[in-house]
């Protein structure tokens, strides 16, 4: 029996090793994350106004994705969600980070604690090399001085811009998000965070890499190169947002074939998303049809571009349009592919969706939430009252059902067959709708408070209206 019972725990321990993933083995890790991207900006997801042969190119070898949801219909808790695996709103964030009045007023916190596991200090722990270069906005900038290094979050490099803790001069001159006095240019920045990455990619091919590359494109103001800037005068136009996806485009060309010469294409899971939707959305038509933009809970706002491509594992040219994909699943997929130690699973409320990537599509089984707007007065909403959302959402299997915190507001919509949101089913599905209502209000209800220290009675009397998000 002795001997049985020594077989079958050799027969798991070598079954266990062989599972796992050796260092030489493990992928590196880049995950792109393009700021302010519509669903329907690229060409291979319908997108009309500009070209992009390179994104085209990553979903013709990788596989793309039609339902993945950003965890925010901004920037800052958007980002948090990506990179903790949780709901910013149990973070404190509920809209974009700027100074601590505003902050204060939003009811939300100056900057992301650093005690909480991000995958950056995840993946480090499991042997990556760490890097972040590219827009933050996660703490630090305007009156926040306080906000901690990158090196909190397990990066050991990075490059960033000013919303950030440690700036990098060569794109900060001044103190605000861009200048013409900055050595580098705004139609220069993704250029300058592509090479960064692949100079970091380059020093470490000793060991697995976990690289992330934010640029600031294709967020306003579209700023194209001197060649094209010409005599406008706006930068927020039609034509100048056209000349900054094509050249973005080109930038993520130059990764691609970046990684090829220096010969990690074969063993590299490259990540292609944005943080939510755009901003202004040319009548929708940034948005794929779908109804809202950016600062709106409905489909324009959420759901965004997500494509993935890992040689010899993705199949090339799938397109997935089954899989409910929520930006807090990505940190336990990466756990699950590199076989990292990921936090305890009750602390996470994203899940493991690497069968998705890799094989078919997966059928979700954890509720998605939304919050944006906890004082209406202090949070920007679009323009268009059609899509100005309420504040809370809720996505369950086939059904997406929107509320006001107060309970008002109600709207129940058939995703599957409605992805528009134009026919509110609230009064035929009132079992359902009382059921999503009732849970949304109570994780709404179960969000922690702010906490009392941080509450701010030491900041300026001087009354501060929000800025514009940056």
């Amino acid at each position: 029996m002795k001997t049985i019972n020594l077989i079958i725990l050799s027969l798991c321990l070598a079954s266990a090793l062989q599972a796992a993933p050796s260092q030489a083995s493990k992928p590196n890790i880049i995950f792109v994350l393009t700021d302010d991207m519509g669903y329907g900006d690229p060409s291979c997801y319908g997108g009309k106004l500009a070209p992009t042969p390179n994104i085209d190119r990553l979903a013709k070898e990788g596989v793309r994705f039609t339902h993945l949801y950003a965890s925010a219909p901004i920037c800052s808790p958007s980002r948090a969600g990506f990179i903790t695996g949780k709901f910013p709103a149990s973070l404190n964030f509920t809209t974009y980070l700027h100074d601590r009045r505003g902050n204060r007023e939003c009811e939300q916190a100056d900057f992301l604690p650093p005690s909480v596991p991000v995958i950056a200090s995840v993946l480090k722990t499991a042997g990556y090399a760490t890097a972040h270069f590219g827009k933050w906005h996660l703490g630090g900038g305007r009156d926040v001085t306080d906000a901690p290094p990158f090196s909190a979050y397990g990066y050991d490099e990075h490059s960033g811009t000013w919303e950030s803790p440690e700036p990098d001069p060569n794109i900060t001159a001044t103190n605000a998000i861009w200048s013409p006095r900055d050595p580098v240019k705004r139609w220069d920045r993704t250029r300058y965070f592509v090479d960064h990455a692949l100079d970091f990619l380059s020093r470490h091919k000793a060991q697995p890499c976990y690289v992330e590359v934010w640029p600031d494109d294709v967020h306003t103001p579209w700023v194209p190169d001197l060649d094209r800037q010409g005599k406008k005068k706006s930068y927020e136009t039609r034509p100048n947002f056209c000349d900054v996806l094509a050249a973005y485009d080109v930038q993520i060309g130059r990764l691609l074939d970046g990684l090829k010469k220096l010969g990690l294409e074969e063993n590299t899971l490259v990540i292609f998303t944005s943080d939510n939707g755009p901003l202004p959305s040319f009548d929708h038509e940034r948005t794929g049809g779908l109804r809202g933009s950016k600062v709106s809970l409905y489909e324009g706002g959420t759901r965004v571009p997500f494509i993935v491509r890992w040689p010899g594992h993705t199949t090339a040219g799938r397109v997935d349009e089954q899989t409910v994909f929520s930006a807090v699943d990505l940190f336990p997929t990466l756990c699950a592919i590199t076989n990292a130690p990921p936090p305890a699973k009750n602390t996470l409320d994203g899940q493991d969706m690497s069968l998705a990537l890799i094989t078919s599509p997966t059928v979700r089984s954890k509720t998605i939430f939304w919050e944006y707007g906890r004082k209406s007065k202090d949070f920007k909403y679009p323009k268009d009252p059609y899509d100005a959302s309420p504040h809370l959402a809720v996505r369950e299997g086939q059904w997406k059902l929107l509320v006001n915190a107060d309970g008002s507001s109600t709207a129940l919509y058939n995703m599957e067959a409605d992805p528009n949101e134009t026919k509110d089913l609230a009064a035929q599905q009132p079992e359902t709708t009382m059921k999503l209502k009732a849970e949304a209000l109570a994780w709404r209800k179960a969000l922690p408070k702010l906490p009392s220290q941080m509450q701010g009675s030491e900041l300026p009397d001087a009354k501060s209206s929000m800025p514009d998000e940056e």
